[in-house]
């Protein structure tokens, strides 16, 4: 297994993807060798240096301590982790957008959490998007994004759950309708509640939601309360001077209002109902 390349920034820079392809070697990609970090350093665009959110000791920190944690059960570091990198590396959804930081984050800090957490048994090789793809693939990406969508207000509680499941971040995190709260909300409490347990009930209540939200508008079965940017700004702002975050207990998010509980309501309610005629593999349905 792969260390930590020799040069690890001191700074997150944006490495595009035209650049990263150079980096992405078969050796790397079986976790038997790492680049040097030297020759990657001079491809990147920097970022702002007044900026105290682009610096890497906070992240790299994280990184080693949750491969230390959970060595013996590697699935379970996305609960742990997710909430803590989204309080860590505090961006607008515009700046977490751009795949570039992502694709610098994963290849220059960090590319031995990517084989750590994603080397497959099978294969013994990583597939690439998890270096550099998709949001929903990239290894850091797709846990910001988690926390970002499932996390109630400053509450990080259901990202804990929601990436607890793997199914249902594989599944639903690439479904637009996870960005009304209500939804995210109400699959996080199907999840704890037990009524959603196995990735085929998970996959067929996403089919389900999707056809649903074809003739049905969850706006308006369960409506939420506009965000307030200020609150997510202040937020921003103060990671200046944000201590690092808790190992043991959550970090509190951005001051937001949580979602209506009303509106989780109706539709923990609703999904309820979509659970009994959703098309789930292997199970038998009644008369």
């Amino acid at each position: 297994m792969i260390t930590q390349p020799h040069h690890v920034p001191e700074r997150l820079a944006l490495l595009s993807g035209a650049a990263a392809d150079a980096f992405l070697t078969e050796g790397l990609l079986r976790g038997e060798e790492v680049h040097s970090g030297v020759d990657l350093a001079k491809v990147v665009e920097p970022l702002p240096e007044d900026d105290a959110r682009w610096s890497v000791e906070s992240i790299r920190s994280l990184v080693d301590d949750v491969m230390f944690a959970f060595e013996k059960e590697r699935t379970r570091a996305d609960a742990w982790l997710a909430p803590r990198l989204h309080a860590t590396l505090r961006l607008t959804r515009q700046e977490a957008a751009d795949s570039r930081l992502w694709n610098h984050l994963a290849l220059a800090v960090a590319p031995d959490y990517v084989v750590w957490r994603h080397l497959s048994d099978s294969s013994r090789r990583v597939a690439a998007a998890r270096f550099q793809g998709p949001a929903d693939r990239q290894c850091f990406s797709r846990l910001w994004w988690a926390a970002e969508l499932f996390r109630n207000g400053p509450d990080y509680g259901p990202v804990e759950v929601a990436c607890g499941n793997q199914d249902l971040i594989h599944t639903v995190i690439r479904n637009d309708l996870i960005d009304h709260r209500p939804t995210a909300q109400a699959l996080v409490g199907l999840l704890k509640s037990g009524k959603v347990t196995t990735g085929r009930e998970i996959n067929g209540l996403s089919v389900a939601i999707n056809a649903a939200g074809a003739t049905l508008i969850y706006d308006v079965l369960a409506p939420d309360e506009p965000r307030d940017p200020a609150r997510l700004r202040d937020w921003i702002e103060e990671a200046q001077t944000a201590p690092p975050v808790s190992r043991h207990v959550l970090p509190v998010g951005p001051d937001e209002d949580p979602t209506p509980e009303g509106s989780v309501t109706a539709l923990t309610d609703y999904f309820t109902e979509l659970i009994e005629t959703a098309p789930v593999r292997g199970r038998k349905n009644e008369d």
